[in-house]
């Protein structure tokens, strides 16, 4: 049985690059805006005992690609699909895991449940936290794209370099890195003090004299990697950075702002839309390989 693919509105491009790399056409639907703003969707492809697979990313706007999502769900269910998997290649809200204040959401968990009102399984890339895994009360496959991007640097690793994690949510995925890479690696402590604004507090590990190989699950603003530089530039790192995280949100002034750098490349994948065409430090590689091999596997369980 081949496996039916919906694509949602967030991402055409890497759409077009699943269906190739699956072999198939993607499924005949119709989403389109009310003159309201409602979204309208029809599923025009039989999908009756089908084993559907939506692809969308929660990227911004995020609402918007999440109700989609729904709006798709239902509509296969309401037409007799056997199994639906949302296929989530960049999970919105993640970052919204726990309550700080005790005044907010935890957003990551809502989000779970409201997928699991209408899919039988979700397929995610490089979540923010691991831990989103367990809110989830439908199977969750938690793929990660860093073989794909340790790959994609070895032709431009160099013995001077340092794996750099720029906060302590990134001191594991900068491990696995330095042993793929054989490359050492340095810890930065931080405090964050706002959504753009964080201090470093203290640099573990020798970065003086070295190139900084910066690795995090995603870029935003920015801030985060742009305090990280300003610390290892104090500490005597050369000015010759790169950056390696799975997505490019680049939202806001984040662009702007790391250009001030010595930023030679960023590595990263196709999670979202293309954020920055404009951008040539910016070198992505495309997730449907990846997915593809996933899907086929799920197909046949």
């Amino acid at each position: 049985m081949n496996p039916i693919l919906i694509l949602g509105r967030s991402h055409p491009d890497l759409g077009r690059n699943l269906t190739k790399a699956l072999g198939i056409a993607p499924a005949r639907c119709l989403i389109e805006d009310f003159a309201d703003g409602e979204i309208r969707v029809e599923v025009k492809e039989p999908v009756s005992g089908g084993e559907v697979f939506v692809l969308q990313s929660t990227a911004a706007p995020a609402d918007r690609h999440l109700f989609e999502m729904l709006l798709l769900a239902d509509a296969c269910r309401r037409r007799g699909a056997r199994r639906l998997t949302a296929v989530i290649p960049y999970f919105g809200y993640a970052r919204q895991d726990r309550r700080v204040s005790g005044e907010e959401p935890i957003a990551a968990r809502l989000m779970t449940d409201l997928l699991a009102a209408r899919y039988d399984r979700i397929v995610a890339v490089d979540l923010h936290n691991a831990a989103i895994e367990g809110f989830s009360g439908i199977p969750l496959a938690h793929l990660t794209a860093l073989p794909l991007l340790a790959e994609a640097f070895r032709e431009y690793r160099k013995p001077d370099q340092v794996l750099v994690a720029p906060d302590a949510g990134a001191v594991k995925l900068a491990q696995r890195y330095g042993e793929l890479l054989r490359l050492p690696v340095a810890y930065i402590e931080k405090v964050r003090k706002s959504d753009q604004e964080v201090e470093v507090q203290a640099i573990t590990g020798e970065v003086k004299d070295r190139a900084p190989v910066l690795v995090d699950d995603m870029i935003s603003t920015g801030g985060t990697l742009i305090a990280a530089m300003e610390a290892l530039l104090k500490e005597g790192a050369r000015p010759e950075f790169s950056i390696i995280a799975a997505h490019a949100l680049l939202v806001g002034q984040a662009r702007a702002r790391l250009e001030e750098f010595s930023i030679q490349r960023i590595i990263s994948t196709d999670s979202v839309a293309n954020p920055g065409a404009d951008v040539s430090y910016l070198q992505r590689y495309t997730l449907a390989q990846l997915l593809a091999e996933v899907l086929r596997d799920m197909t046949q369980q």
